[in-house]
């Protein structure tokens, strides 16, 4: 058993010998000091876990021995000791962050009470940052979040395509975080030292969006009173992002094509070709194969923006996340509103598994502020969702309508599997005794519908 280090810093020989007699031993090992100076100078040799000083000493006092461990440790608890006569003293430092103080003469039933507490909430704070950078690195990308078999999938595709210069295109829902995935490839690409720019090409019409990817020189068109460079110029050597592809004019796919087929365009208005290495990125909600079936898309260009698919599951089809995505967006707003709430009743995370999510992650998202904005105590009570969670049907029958009844049935019971499991944050016996069946009984039926779910 490792044992924890303690710091003793304090004048009276008596007060050391003391501490060194009731703790120094199996639990604890002590390192008592005379002076503030070479008790802090050891921390840059050692690693402490608690840190207990007087508060008046000669020469460097414990006021300031406090601000220095805070400024260098500001994770190590310090208790402070005082006399009954400096309590204030005492007080003003726990202000200052002091964990606690103990005023002498000390007593030892105090000293050991006092000192558990301090370490105990250590080694929590400790678990809980250590088990958060696990979640984050386990179940994450970047901003993407999930631990649904579906998104450890995307994850790994993600990794794997990122290092080569091949055009991406991305298809999914809106709202699925399309975008989140061209910024993971970037960031794990050769090119992520250098600029990722994004252009929505839904948002402009057709002239300003061929100026804004291809640029113009001056006097191109009425009130282009200088030269301007085009994304695609300014992205050189680094990645653009083409939101929504889908809906860029006909009349640009074939400038596009050439863009990234040759590397090189015309400015609007220009004669001078322009040279770039660029990698594409490209994302769409809509089905592009049958745009091009029905002309409406360049084949051509399909092809090119299309060397790799990746493919985003919209919500509906990894709810397995919901929880982790629900807990993450609460921490967030939480904390951006400064508010103490530390996560979900169990009928609110039922209803937010119950639910379609047709904006997928990004209504996720805004409902979850918003229930953040409501919620006045420390737990986000099932009234504080908005009306449409609230609203719906605990099993909505739009995904089941188009399918024949047997296969009706087996998504229907899937879903009620992976409900009643996720209610119960993976508690298989609880689940099973929730659903009325035998564990056994409901382990084959995880298997039979190859359900992975890890609490």
């Amino acid at each position: 058993m490792v044992r924890e280090k303690i710091l003793i810093i304090d004048d009276e020989e008596g007060i050391r010998q003391l501490f060194v007699r009731l703790l120094h031993g199996a639990k604890y090992e002590v390192h008592p000091f005379e002076r503030g100076a070479p008790a802090l100078e050891s921390m840059q040799r050692e690693t402490y876990d608690l840190v207990i000083t007087d508060l008046r000493m000669p020469g460097m006092d414990g006021m300031e021995v406090l601000e220095r461990v805070r400024q260098e440790r500001p994770e190590l608890p310090v208790i402070v000791l005082t006399g009954h006569g400096t309590v204030e003293s005492a007080v003003e430092a726990m202000k200052r962050g002091a964990y606690d103080y103990i005023t002498k003469p000390v007593q030892p039933e105090e000293i050991e009470l006092t000192i558990e507490k301090a370490l105990r909430e250590k080694r929590l704070s400790e678990e809980n940052r250590i088990l958060k950078e696990q979640l984050t690195e386990r179940y994450s990308l970047d901003a993407l979040l999930g631990k649904s078999p579906k998104m450890r999938e995307l994850f790994q595709l993600i990794l794997q395509v990122a290092p080569s210069d091949a055009a991406v295109l991305i298809q999914g829902e809106s709202g699925t975080g399309k975008e989140l995935v061209a910024r993971a490839i970037h960031t794990h690409s050769a090119r992520s030292k250098r600029i990722l720019l994004s252009l929505n090409c839904a948002a402009l019409p057709e002239t300003l969006l061929e100026s804004e990817l291809f640029g113009h020189e001056k006097g191109a068109f009425t009130g282009a009173l200088t030269a301007k460079k085009g994304l695609l110029e300014v992205a050189d050597g680094g990645t653009l992002y083409l939101d929504e592809i889908g809906d860029m004019p006909y009349s640009l796919q074939a400038k596009l094509l050439r863009a990234v087929e040759q590397g090189e365009f015309l400015r609007l208005g220009g004669q001078s070709p322009i040279h770039v290495d660029v990698r594409t990125i490209s994302s769409t909600n809509r089905n592009l194969k049958e745009m091009v079936e029905s002309g409406k898309f360049r084949e051509d260009l399909y092809y090119r923006l299309n060397i790799i698919m990746i493919h985003v599951p919209p919500l509906r089809d990894r709810q397995e996340d919901i929880p982790l995505l629900s807990e993450h967006f609460c921490r967030k707003f939480a904390e951006k509103m400064g508010k103490p709430i530390k996560g979900f009743a169990p009928p609110a995370m039922e209803a937010l598994l119950a639910y379609d999510w047709p904006g997928n992650v990004r209504q996720l998202e805004n409902i979850i502020e918003r229930a953040v904005i409501m919620t006045a105590g420390e737990t986000i009570e099932k009234e504080s969702l908005a009306t449409e969670i609230l609203a719906a049907p605990s099993t909505s029958s739009e995904g089941y309508l188009h399918l024949p009844l047997k296969e009706a049935k087996e998504k229907l019971e899937r879903d009620y599997l992976l409900r009643v499991l996720k209610l119960h944050h993976g508690n298989v016996s609880l689940a099973a005794q929730e659903a009325g069946i035998h564990k056994t009984h409901f382990y084959q039926k995880l298997r039979q519908y190859g359900i992975r779910f890890e609490s």
